[in-house]
């Protein structure tokens, strides 16, 4: 089953990619969005090269064999290139053994739990607050999370007073019983971090998300040493020598790589059983609505140390319009929940439409001439 053609439909937002091989198979995936039309470049430039002519079937060994070729230049847009890849070869694989990913992952659930995720700091806590009660309303949602601090904040808020005002306002208005969690976006020093984090405590906040900079994990060692809540982390890495050492010194308490960032499923599931081996849970990063919460729920509902939830954005189209149309079945959110289906691979379709509007580009293994 060699690969025979790569291709991307890109645009400045969302690049997905298209894998083919020369027994007929086709599967479909999604580099990581944002600038995601200098990723499709480097798919093309930087992955393509390597894989072509490959054997489909053997994705770790594809995985290995770019970082290992490309090893002057592994870093951010190497990894989010080779998602794109790495994501249509599972969805090749699926639709090969006529499962969905998340069954050849071990998965049986037909739904997963789901928290809504905000995406935005600028608003008020009162239109904040607002907001989530009307999805709890809606979809049934039990768990929430908000934004605090300021992003990468040095110790400011967003404004004065913002963050202690959401978060009472947020237990005040969506009540006791449902889980409340926070994301400070690397916005504090270890001191004021704990600080917060105390405040946090005693509203019964139970995640804290990236309370530091995340490229300074000793200072989220001393927070999640200091205090009882969930100090959670890891969106941005993709580096596994850092993760080894984010794991092994606990710095945080759940692990929360990105599909897209990391590079695929693949290193993903090498970070997921690290952090099982440690005891730690796994809980995913998905900011967006693009096909990386798609992957995010099969991987999910499929690992042993998967944490208690999915993120979920509840930003549409009025804050991420490039979201709109990308693929069908969309999702489902019912009862807190989100419909996990069992078509095989990944149990989607590309609208044709949105391939229409995108910048292509495709490499060819040599045999195809």
């Amino acid at each position: 089953m060699i690969i025979t053609s790569i291709e991307t439909f890109s645009n400045e937002y969302v690049a997905l990619v298209r894998v083919r091989t020369d027994e007929g198979d086709e599967g479909w995936g999604q580099a990581s969005p944002y600038n995601a039309d200098i990723t499709a470049q480097l798919v093309h430039r930087q992955v393509a090269c390597h894989v072509l002519g490959m054997d489909a079937s053997n994705i770790e060994a594809i995985t290995q064999a770019v970082i290992e070729r490309e090893h002057k230049f592994q870093g951010t847009y190497l990894y989010r290139a080779l998602c794109g890849v790495d994501t249509a070869l599972w969805d090749i694989r699926g639709k090969r053994a006529g499962k969905s990913v998340s069954a050849l992952l071990g998965g049986s659930v037909s739904s997963f739990p789901v928290y809504a995720s905000s995406m935005q700091r600028g608003i008020t806590p009162q239109q904040e607050a607002e907001r989530m009660l009307a999805l709890k309303e809606q979809f049934g949602y039990r768990s929430f999370k908000f934004r605090i601090a300021r992003e990468c904040g040095h110790d400011i808020d967003q404004w004065p007073g913002r963050t202690e005002e959401i978060v009472a306002l947020m237990r005040k208005k969506l009540g006791d019983e449902v889980n409340l969690m926070v994301d400070a976006n690397s916005g504090y020093s270890p001191e004021k971090a704990i600080e917060v984090g105390r405040m946090l405590t005693d509203y019964g906040i139970n995640h804290y998300e990236e309370p530091c900079p995340y490229w300074e994990l000793d200072w989220s060692r001393q927070v999640s040493d200091a205090l009882d809540i969930d100090v959670t982390g890891g969106e941005q890495d993709n580096n596994m020598i850092v993760w080894k050492q984010m794991i092994d010194t606990r710095a945080v308490d759940i692990v929360q790589p990105d599909i897209c960032y990391m590079g695929g499923i693949t290193r993903t599931l090498q970070v997921a059983e690290m952090a099982k081996q440690a005891g730690i849970p796994c809980t995913l990063h998905s900011a967006n609505l693009s096909l990386v919460t798609l992957f995010s729920i099969h991987f999910m509902a499929a690992i042993e140390n998967a944490g208690k939830y999915v993120e979920f954005s509840i930003e549409g189209l009025d804050y991420y319009p490039w979201q709109d149309r990308i693929f069908t079945p969309g999702y489902k959110i019912s009862g807190g929940e989100v419909s996990l289906s069992d078509k095989p691979g990944w149990g989607v379709e590309i609208n044709p439409e949105w391939m229409a509007l995108a910048d292509y580009q495709a490499s060819y293994h040599a045999s195809r001439f």
